[in-house]
């Protein structure tokens, strides 16, 4: 088998004569450039498995190669060579098409694990990699398949991905999808909720620490980095990280090192860093309870996931899912979803997603009978319902559903006519808002509001939250 040729472009000869030195020790045949023009006239005469470039050339700079590769040579990966701490250079190198970035002076392990994922990459994409399962983001809307064709594209490159989205709108099986698509799926993929690890824990929990280096410490302990190493990390409601944990944060991904508390040096880390929120990040940034640096640094590819209520029309085939799935849990056949239970899901605004439209789904089965779902069954909230146009065959949401029968005199304006529904409503709100804060953990949510499990169990039961 013939070796993979890799193309170094780069105007300082000594840079140049390093890379082809080291990456020929990792059995690369190495063709070096010195200009743009040069570096054109090579990518038209031969076909490379990757390519570096410095960001200065005499003739031009580096995101014209960059480019040119994204638009000509979409099977090569494509390296920036950038300054140290240039991460402004990086940032831009990785929204033009940048497979990934490298920091002189050029760390020999980083190196080699780029160069690793670079030629995996390369060969992927010239065997013809398979496209991102169906069945596991279910639905044929427009929404869903624009999401699926973006998710193909980012999982190609190693730029930082931030998720957008609701709670329950499946923010992590995304994140999952992306590195199940990319050169790094044979490594490991690790989850971390971030607002669920307290403040003081979080250094030892994603750097490690050294046995001894605090009380407590009895052995030494690997972090997240490490955990992640080869593969992906996805930090889960990245906003709850606390200002100081951002600098730390910030510096792993931009030296590509961590180190562990009590250790003297830093170990090299290779990691692709996706994360998610469902709070409006840049507005955190505006509040300054999220720095911009960082911000900038992991929202070089943004991708936002549809809420359940902009797709409708995928509600039937997720019910029909989730009722196939409660079956073989509980070893009987799918429970049947009637017409009115149907129609009112599809109706209904769904304000906690498809992790709402599971949990009404899962109580339903418990409280049906004969294995038969009404619209009575689904306890749905009516005021968050939509209303079917019939006419247009469309979905718009009620913003009011309680009916006047008159309008108030002057001497009652501003007071409600009906003082339980407006007491119940504001209930409703408040819990919603924990439900949601909690990733509708009932449990979490319960503390938050300062009721017993039991106590919010009644409410969601009396108000017909799912």
């Amino acid at each position: 088998m013939s070796k993979h040729k890799a193309l170094v472009v780069d105007d300082e000869r000594d840079i140049r004569e390093l890379l082809a030195l080291t990456l020929g020790r990792m059995g690369l045949i190495v063709e070096t450039a010195a200009t743009v023009a040069e570096a054109y006239e090579r990518l038209a005469t031969c076909r490379y498995a990757l390519c570096f470039t410095d960001m200065r050339l005499p003739d031009g700079s580096g995101q014209d190669i960059i480019k040119l590769i994204a638009e000509c040579y979409a099977d090569t990966p494509v390296a920036m060579i950038t300054a140290y701490g240039n991460i402004s250079a990086a940032v831009d190198a990785l929204k033009a098409g940048a497979f990934d970035f490298v920091s002189k002076p050029v760390d020999i392990g980083v190196l080699r694990r780029l160069v690793q994922t670079a030629l995996k990459l390369s060969e992927e994409k010239r065997i013809g990699e398979p496209t991102v399962a169906e069945y596991k983001l279910i639905g044929n809307s427009a929404p869903m398949n624009e999401l699926r064709a973006t998710i193909v594209k980012v999982a190609r490159s190693q730029a930082p991905v931030y998720i957008t989205g609701e709670s329950g709108t499946g923010k992590e099986l995304v994140a999952r999808l992306i590195h199940e698509q990319g050169p790094r799926s044979g490594a490991p993929f690790v989850p971390v909720n971030c607002g669920a690890i307290p403040s003081e824990l979080m250094e030892s929990e994603f750097f490690g620490h050294k046995k001894g280096s605090f009380t407590g410490a009895q052995t030494d302990k690997e972090g997240l980095f490490h955990a992640a190493q080869g593969g992906t990390l996805f930090l889960d409601e990245v906003a709850d990280l606390p200002l100081h944990m951002q600098v730390k944060l910030l510096r792993a991904i931009q030296e590509k090192a961590v180190r562990p508390i009590g250790a003297r040096t830093e170990i090299g880390v290779d990691v692709r860093i996706l994360s998610a929120a469902h709070k409006n990040l840049a507005r955190q940034v505006d509040l300054g309870l999220f720095r911009q640096d960082l911000f900038y640094r992991i929202n070089v590819i943004q991708l936002r996931v549809p809420p359940l209520r902009e797709r409708r029309e995928d509600i039937p085939r997720l019910a029909a899912c989730v009722l196939e799935r409660l079956a073989k849990g509980n070893g009987m056949p799918p429970a049947c979803l009637l017409p009115n239970a149907l129609d009112a899901l599809c109706a209904y605004d769904f304000p906690g997603n498809v992790r709402e439209l599971e949990n009404v789904l899962e109580r339903a089965v418990a409280l049906c009978e004969n294995n038969s779902i009404g619209a009575s069954d689904l306890h749905l909230s009516v005021d968050t319902r939509g209303a079917v146009d019939a006419k247009a065959d469309t979905f718009e949401p009620q913003r009011e559903t309680r009916a006047v029968s008159a309008p108030e005199s002057a001497e009652n304006e501003g007071f409600p006519s009906d003082l339980a529904a407006a007491v119940a409503e504001t209930e409703r709100v408040a819990i919603i808002k924990a439900l949601e804060a909690s990733r509708w953990n009932r449990t979490s949510a319960a503390k938050q509001l300062g009721l017993t499990l039991r106590q919010l169990r009644h409410r969601l039961e009396k108000l017909g939250i799912g």
